[in-house]
């Protein structure tokens, strides 16, 4: 729980009222590898923080999903869309790892936002921090061929190359594993 803390302390200083008031609001879950986090279809209640492991957000599929963010420990992860729409996803979040995360609920954290000013502080942010790694990954896919997506990958997010399976991480950068394959014996 106290990377929470500083986590918010990026920020902003808590004092021990504030922290104690948010604190109380969020549940320890943990997660098998594998477990879904969210369902498609199912509308996301919580905002988790990862404390350790490693989540995936994908569009589920017949024939093949599509990845299209990771979050680690120490970051915040939801289906963020649902969660402040409060509509059924559209995509699913999946452990990748055994994972322990802090969670709140939706109405836990309006009340949050209502009785502290970290709270609005680190909402904020996490809309912000979102919304640049969204807007990055569009330009990454728009922008770069297959090999520079990777080579920005493997320089800007390491730890999705050392963490996650090929598989995924050819589907983030939207190409199959056999091509990713091909690339990454070509720059080795």
């Amino acid at each position: 729980m106290g990377y929470i803390r500083e986590y918010y302390e990026r920020f902003r200083k808590l004092d021990e009222a504030e922290w104690t008031l948010i604190a109380a609001h969020f549940k320890r879950w943990v997660f098998r590898k594998n477990e879904r986090v969210v369902k498609l279809g199912e509308t996301e209640n919580y905002l988790s923080f990862i404390e350790s492991g490693l989540i995936r957000c994908y569009i589920p599929g017949e024939e093949e999903e599509h990845t299209f963010h990771f979050h680690f420990d120490r970051e915040f992860t939801c289906a963020y869309d649902s969660f402040l729409t409060r509509n059924p996803s559209e995509y699913e979040l999946q452990a990748l790892s055994p994972t322990v995360a802090w969670r709140i609920s939706y109405e836990d954290l309006q009340q949050v936002y209502a009785a502290t000013v970290a709270g609005n502080y680190l909402g904020r942010f996490t809309a912000e921090k979102l919304l640049l790694a969204k807007t990055k990954r569009e330009i990454n896919l728009v922008k770069y061929n297959a090999t520079e997506r990777y080579l920005r990958l493997l320089i800007e997010d390491p730890r999705v190359v050392q963490q996650v399976p090929l598989k995924y991480i050819a589907s983030y950068l939207g190409m199959t594993p056999q091509a990713l394959s091909r690339i990454r014996r070509q720059i080795s």
